[in-house]
């Protein structure tokens, strides 16, 4: 008797596991499966990264050695570094004159680009995109060629009206110029794009009737155009923003690797190259990482708090 009730209940067991599946589980599992290469990667390139930089910030370690435990000693070490200060006020000034300038000209471009009046808008708008799948070499060789000092057609054209050459590449300020109007030329075009696909889902009965009560092409700008696009204008200030904090092939080529020769041009990112990759500190370019990523995070919060403050006024 006890053994015809073993059997039964194995049996039982084994139905369970045999039992099919739904097609909803089915889905479901599929849907998973179809994802997980994703998560997989992203896990691999993307989260083991982050805390694997964030151990070795603790150490000192060359890559070729062995690592030794210092725990905070990179980060105060960093925190009295007047270099890693200097790339700091480097990349806010070029993030300054870069990103602000670039958005609200994309905007403004978007909004021609957007016009009834406007022919060939295919063939501009593929022009304005151009820039941006452009090889980052070619553009900086192109531009140092134009900001030369003794060559460069800028300071030749300078001349005609009496101003003489400028060391674009020896000097704080015509630095940051140089590099800022090369990424203005570059992203200018990327983020018009995505305001002219925000444009376009404002429904022109807006502007029609503010054409009847007379309102001018710059009254609609300010009055319709940018409230009707204030979450895009939000995100694209955002992704400037962490992108801006990130820049560095631009200030690599054009400055050199080690930023120019008092370091004008170096900025946060190009710093934490030199310290992993030219000088083998790797605990310290970790530590470095992780100050930029607590930057990039800070900057992030102040935006979506004035984002919030700025939908709760309205």
């Amino acid at each position: 008797m006890s053994t015809n009730l073993q059997v039964e209940k194995k049996s039982k067991t084994i139905g369970i596991f045999r039992k099919p599946l739904t097609q909803e589980k089915k889905d479901r599992i599929a849907g998973y499966l179809y994802i997980s290469p994703f998560f997989i990667l992203f896990g691999v390139f993307g989260v083991f990264p982050i805390f694997f930089t964030a151990y070795v910030s603790l150490n000192k370690w060359d890559i070729l050695g062995t690592k030794s435990f210092i725990g905070m000693k990179n980060y105060a070490l960093l925190m009295g570094d007047p270099v890693f200060w200097k790339s700091i006020g480097n990349t806010f000034s070029i993030w300054f004159l870069s990103t602000l300038p670039q958005l609200f000209l994309a905007l403004v471009l978007a909004f021609i680009l957007n016009q009834a009046f406007i022919k060939g808008k295919d063939f501009f708008r593929l022009s304005v995109f151009i820039p941006n799948i452009t090889s980052v070499v070619a553009v900086a060789i192109i531009f140092g060629a134009i900001f030369g000092e003794n060559y460069g057609i800028l300071n030749y054209l300078l001349s005609f009206i009496g101003i003489d050459p400028v060391n674009w590449t020896g000097t704080l300020l015509g630095t940051h110029a140089a590099i800022s109007i090369m990424v203005m030329w570059r992203w200018m075009g990327y983020n018009s794009i995505i305001y002219l696909a925000a444009l376009q889902s404002i429904p022109k009965d807006l502007y029609e009737a503010a054409t009847i009560d007379g309102a001018n092409k710059i009254q609609q700008f300010f009055k319709i155009t940018i409230p009707m696009i204030r979450p895009m204008i939000i995100f694209t200030v955002i992704v400037s923003t962490i992108g801006g904090m990130q820049i560095f092939s631009e200030p690599l080529i054009f400055s050199g690797a080690g930023g120019g020769s008092f370091n004008q041009g170096l900025t946060i990112t190009l710093y934490l190259y030199e310290e992993a990759f030219v000088r083998n500190n790797f605990g310290y370019a970790s530590a470095v990482a992780w100050v930029l990523f607590i930057i990039i995070v800070i900057f992030s919060l102040v935006n979506l708090f004035i984002t919030k403050r700025i939908n709760s006024t309205e």
